[in-house]
C-alpha cells in the first residue's frame, strides 16, 4: 500500500522537487500552495505510472519522430519490449546483446510481424570496449547512419562493501560505468561525426542518493552514468551542437537478474511503456534520415 503526504508550496522549486520525487516511487500526492490555479495541477493522487516524470530532462519536444533507433541489451527486459514498439512504429532497429540467440529470434519475430522494416543485430560484450567501438559502426553502416543510439545495458551483482567481495562491486561498476562510458564514447563519436543524432542513457532512480548492502555499488556506478549523460548534454548545450543526450532514471525493473525480489519491482511492461514515451516524445535536432529508410517508415500514434 503506497503512502500518502501532503506538501505545502508543492508548486514550485523544492516542494515539487519533493512531491514529484514522492510519486516517482509510488507514493499519493497531495499539494497546497498559494497558487491555487498552478498548485491543483499537482493535486491529484499520482501512483506508480509517474515513474519518475521530472527525473527527465528533455531538450526539445515537437510530438511524434522519426528515424532508426539502436538497442542495446536488446535481448530481454525493457530493451526487449521497446524494440516490438519502435519496429510496430515502422522504424528501422539495430539491435546487439550477448545473448545472440535471443536477439536472433527477436529479430524473426520483428520482420515477420513487420515485414517493410529493417532489422540489423550484432553480437555485443560491452566490457570488450574494443568490440563496442566495432559494433556500432558496423551497425552504423548497416542502416545507413544511426539516428538514436539507446544505452541500455547494466549488472546488479554488486555486495555490501567490505565483505570480501571486490569482485562482484568490480564488475558491477565495470558493466555500469565503464561499459556504458565506451558506448556513449561510440555513440557520440558517430553523432559528431554526422552532425545529428539523439543519444539516450537508461540510468536508474537509485542514483538520488546512496542505498545500502547489495545496492552500493550499484548505485555509485549508476550515479557516475548520469553525471557523464549531464555532463555530454550540457557540453551539447553550450556549445550548440545538434545533438540531443536524454537522461532517464526508471525504477526498480523486474528482469531476469531482479527475479528473486520483483515483488519489489515495477512491471517490465509499464517501464518500458513509460521509458518509450520519454525517448520516443523527444525531438533530436536535425535527425536526418535515408531515402530508403523513409520510404517505409511511419509515424508514432501515441
Amino acid at each position: 500500500m503506497s503512502k500518502r503526504v501532503v506538501i505545502t508550496g508543492g508548486a514550485l522549486g523544492l516542494g515539487r522537487a519533493l512531491a514529484e520525487r514522492h510519486a516517482y516511487v509510488g507514493g499519493r500526492v497531495l499539494t497546497a500552495d498559494r497558487r491555487p490555479q498552478t498548485a491543483s495541477r499537482r493535486s491529484q493522487p499520482v501512483g506508480r505510472t509517474a515513474l519518475g516524470r521530472s527525473l527527465v530532462h528533455p531538450l526539445r519536444r515537437a510530438g511524434a519522430t522519426t528515424g532508426n533507433a539502436f538497442f542495446t541489451g536488446a535481448s530481454s527486459g525493457p530493451g526487449e519490449q521497446m524494440a516490438r514498439t519502435f519496429a510496430a512504429r515502422g522504424r528501422d532497429l539495430a539491435l546487439c546483446a550477448r545473448r545472440t540467440d535471443r536477439l536472433q529470434a527477436l529479430r524473426e519475430e520483428l520482420l515477420a510481424a513487420h515485414p517493410g522494416i529493417k532489422v540489423s543485430v550484432r553480437s555485443l560484450d560491452a566490457n570488450d570496449h574494443q568490440q563496442v567501438f566495432d559494433v556500432f559502426h558496423a551497425l552504423r553502416e548497416d542502416l545507413d547512419g544511426l539516428d538514436r543510439i539507446i544505452v541500455n545495458v547494466g549488472l546488479g551483482k554488486g555486495k555490501p562493501i567490505g565483505t570480501g567481495r571486490f569482485d562482484a562491486n568490480l564488475q558491477t561498476a565495470r558493466a555500469n560505468f565503464t561499459a556504458a562510458l565506451a558506448q556513449c564514447e561510440a555513440a557520440m563519436e558517430i553523432f559528431r561525426a554526422q552532425g545529428s543524432g539523439h543519444l539516450v542513457v537508461v540510468s536508474s532512480m537509485s542514483t538520488m542518493r546512496g542505498f545500502p548492502r547489495n545496492l552500493t555499488t550499484y548505485a555509485a556506478s549508476k550515479a557516475g552514468l548520469s553525471a557523464l549523460a549531464e555532463g555530454n548534454r550540457a557540453e551539447m548545450t553550450v556549445t550548440r551542437t545538434p545533438i540531443a543526450v536524454t537522461n532517464l532514471h526508471p525504477g526498480y525493473i523486474a528482469t531476469d537478474q531482479s527475479a528473486a525480489r520483483a515483488e519489489d519491482a515495477f512491471d517490465v511492461e509499464g517501464v518500458h511503456a513509460w521509458l518509450t514515451r520519454q525517448i520516443d516524445g523527444l525531438t533530436a535536432p536535425a535527425l536526418k534520415s535515408s531515402s530508403s529508410r523513409a520510404a517505409h517508415r511511419t509515424s508514432p500514434t501515441s
